[in-house]
């Protein structure tokens, strides 16, 4: 006989857990239910690299009120400033924290000791957690969706919820279509230790090579992203650590210090991936799943998490759980919130990979207009904090 659930949320990284954690804590009379394909190793769970991540101060401040995070923690770092600078022009514009009265703009977060905090929480709540398992098929009715997993179980749930990535099989059986466009670059990740400290200032730097960021993090480091070319990438990659430095000082300069360690470097390719509908019967998406952005405005997680935010508000409505009035309730107050961070983000990307001279000295006016005038760059700010207009609230 099919177990029930109310909830039963596909994926266990870090938006599958940050969504079950959530759910429980605001609505404690649910019944939930996890579905993860990796088994964890002692305390480590494999959906959780060595990658950091940006939180928004909005979204620090949800998961704080959720006591899913502390800002405080080893693995934490605030960001208290950010410089945006194009090179090679004379634009440049600074946010910082205090314009705004905020303790921080946001925070850096390793995502391995992150999400392992996050899996100690699941594995110690009342959400159960199928693990290893992953979805064989996935039928509907009208009262409940109907879940065979690969070890030959049956759960039934009022409400599914699809977080196991941009690459999600689970989306394809629920017959939601993800169109993707790749972006002509790759992205480098690494930390970089830096002598001086980064005393909480972050930068963000368009290059002839693509944009590049540096988000401080713990022990004195910044995370670094650096997007360039395909070929790049890979002579980027083949260099030994101290040749790499000097290319990235020779791409960045030394405005944030001097580099003198560069740990482990991974690669990727970007693209720019949304689903068609962020709904269908009984089901929503959630996270990349949903949505994958380009990583240079460090916005993926944070929309991630609004999606889960607007779920916990749907479901404290008492709106019927999983029914027709939900999910069409959840897609008109995520997608306006989508639509605009993917957009300014793609159309940044755009803007400053584009080697027109007029472009340059528009986008040269623009970021110093911003840092003359605060107000200028208040947008700006608010998107950075996570300040954003959701839907209408029910």
């Amino acid at each position: 006989m099919a177990k029930q659930f109310d909830v039963v949320i596909i994926g266990g990284g870090l938006a599958g857990a940050s969504c079950s954690l959530s759910l429980a804590k605001s609505a404690p009379e649910l019944n939930i239910a996890v579905i993860e394909a990796h088994q964890p190793s002692g305390d480590h769970h494999p959906s959780f690299d060595d990658r950091s991540i940006a939180l928004a101060q909005q979204s620090v401040q949800f998961l704080r009120q959720l006591n899913l995070f502390d800002p405080t923690a080893s693995f934490s770092a605030a960001i208290k400033k950010v410089t945006v600078s194009d090179r090679g022009h004379f634009g440049k514009t600074h946010i910082d924290c205090q314009e705004f009265d905020q303790p921080a703009l946001g925070y850096v977060v390793e995502v391995n000791p992150f999400g392992r905090s996050l899996h100690q929480l699941l594995t110690h709540s009342k959400v159960e957690l199928f693990c290893p398992d992953s979805v064989a098929s996935l039928s509907y009715q009208q009262d409940y969706a109907a879940i065979t997993l690969n070890s030959g179980q049956q759960i039934q749930a009022a409400l599914v919820v699809i977080a196991d990535g941009a690459q999600s099989s689970t989306r394809q059986l629920a017959n939601l279509n993800f169109t993707t466009e790749p972006y002509s670059q790759g992205a480098i990740i690494a930390n970089i230790e830096v002598e001086s400290g980064h005393h909480n200032h972050a930068f963000e730097r368009f290059t002839e090579q693509g944009p590049m960021a540096l988000l401080p993090m713990s022990n004195n480091r910044y995370s670094l992203v650096w997007c360039m070319e395909p070929q790049q990438v890979s002579e980027q990659m083949s260099l030994a650590d101290d040749a790499f430095l000097t290319a990235l000082h020779t791409a960045f300069g030394y405005r944030a210090g001097l580099f003198t360690k560069v740990g482990m470097r991974a690669s990727y390719p970007l693209v720019y991936g949304r689903a068609e509908s962020l709904t269908a019967h009984r089901t929503v998406l959630i996270g990349n799943a949903g949505h994958a952005i380009h990583p240079i405005a460090g916005q993926g997680f944070n929309l991630g998490l609004r999606d889960v935010q607007v779920l916990c508000d749907l479901v404290k409505s008492k709106q019927p759980l999983g029914s027709y009035a939900f999910t069409r309730e959840y897609a008109k107050q995520r997608s306006q919130d989508i639509d605009t961070v993917m957009t300014l983000t793609d159309g940044l990307v755009r803007l400053f990979s584009n080697s027109s001279r007029l472009l340059a000295l528009g986008r040269s006016c623009g970021l110093f207009s911003m840092d003359l005038c605060s107000s200028l760059k208040t947008p700006l700010a608010k998107q950075l904090m996570g300040q954003v207009k959701q839907g209408k609230r029910l």
